[in-house]
């Protein structure tokens, strides 16, 4: 607390609580990246493989790689078996599909809540309310080190401006949002990120929001932040070529072939690639789960037409399909999303066979 030497006549300090942190209940320590890092080092082989999935997911955006970046997995992480068992299943997948597609598992730690609701494994691993973030931020990080040693990348959405500075030496791509694309903040950050980002576009549908982004992206930045030891300091950042648009529908889906021409047209107005990811999942599939498969359908019938802008798809995927309630003292289903609702795995395996073979169509 902060008082005030009180001048004479006046008969009491001045507390300068009164109008600073009012609304404040309390304030924890935070564990400092640099030590979590300490804790849970990255080794050889996974930083070999951030490194390699990384410039691998570049060449695909600079057309030198004509595979699919395929971004699929939960909705949301809530438990580490789990997501280590979805992992292995996928992981098959992908080698057996590599020579078409580039499969990163997504692994989301973090999510935006249009009003209130269970914010992300890192904020709360417990799915109780204690807020266990030190815990959640370790929870993540040896996640992502476990699924790395299986030999798959991994991505994720960059929602606070704090945990990156935890995990995101391990992500080899990332998300901006639909609810932050907009945001000054995130688009800074993506300027300084070491792995290629994607946009999505405003929930509205419009697209130019995420073509501004991708032109901030790509600038230099200053802006305050934390360091690695946890110190309040001011980054400067060279700015990332490696961004890119993802088409997650809006008032009205946006993944069709008409769609997909109008977003190209406005990035070639504004000087930039003529390139898309679709998010075949949230308002593109009006989060209807199972009509991810037609809608990937669709876009891999674009992909087999000889369509070379489309360079990716986002799937929501989990061991079983649907979508469960977080209820006190009610044991959840295994491998059910306790977010929004995805395929199971059962669904997912032939919806990447299919977009292998439209690659595969499309060469020739």
């Amino acid at each position: 607390m902060n008082f005030v030497q009180s001048k004479p006549g006046q008969s009491s300090t001045q507390d300068s609580t009164r109008i600073d942190d009012t609304r404040i209940a309390a304030v924890r320590p935070l564990i400092t990246p640099a030590l979590l890092q300490e804790r849970w080092p990255v080794p050889p082989a996974a930083e070999a493989l951030v490194a390699q999935s990384r410039e691998a997911i570049a060449r695909i955006l600079r057309a030198e790689d004509d595979r699919l970046l395929v971004v699929v997995g939960p909705c949301s992480i809530h438990d580490h078996e789990q997501a280590m068992a979805y992992a292995q299943v996928l992981k098959a997948q992908a080698d057996a599909l590599d020579d078409a597609l580039l499969v990163v598992m997504r692994v989301y730690f973090e999510k935006p809540r249009t009003t209130v609701g269970w914010k992300g494994y890192i904020n709360d691993p417990h799915l109780d309310g204690s807020f266990a973030i030190n815990e959640g931020l370790e929870l993540a990080r040896r996640l992502l080190l476990d699924i790395l040693a299986l030999g798959l990348p991994v991505g994720t959405e960059f929602l606070d401006l704090l945990s990156p500075q935890f995990i995101s030496d391990l992500v080899s791509w990332g998300a901006i949002g639909a609810r932050t694309t907009e945001s000054q903040s995130h688009r800074q950050l993506a300027s300084g990120l070491s792995c290629p980002v994607g946009f999505k576009n405003g929930t509205d549908g419009g697209v130019k929001v995420a073509a501004d982004a991708l032109l901030a992206a790509r600038a230099p930045h200053a802006f305050m932040g934390m360091t690695k030891m946890g110190q309040a300091a001011i980054f400067e950042t060279r700015g990332n070529p490696a961004c890119h648009v993802i088409l997650r529908g809006g008032r009205l889906p946006n993944y069709d072939a008409t769609s997909v021409q109008a977003a190209c047209e406005l990035l070639q107005a504004q000087g930039l690639a003529q390139q898309v990811m679709v998010d075949v999942s949230h308002a593109n599939s009006s989060k209807q789960h199972r009509r991810q498969i037609e809608v990937a359908a669709d876009v891999a019938a674009q992909v087999a037409g000889g369509d070379t802008r489309i360079i990716g798809l986002m799937v929501e995927s989990h061991l079983q399909e649907g979508r469960q309630d977080i209820v006190a003292g009610q044991m959840l289903q295994r491998g059910v999303s306790v977010t929004d609702a995805c395929i199971g795995w059962e669904q997912t395996a032939p919806l990447l066979q299919g977009l292998a073979e439209a690659v595969r169509q499309r060469r020739d």
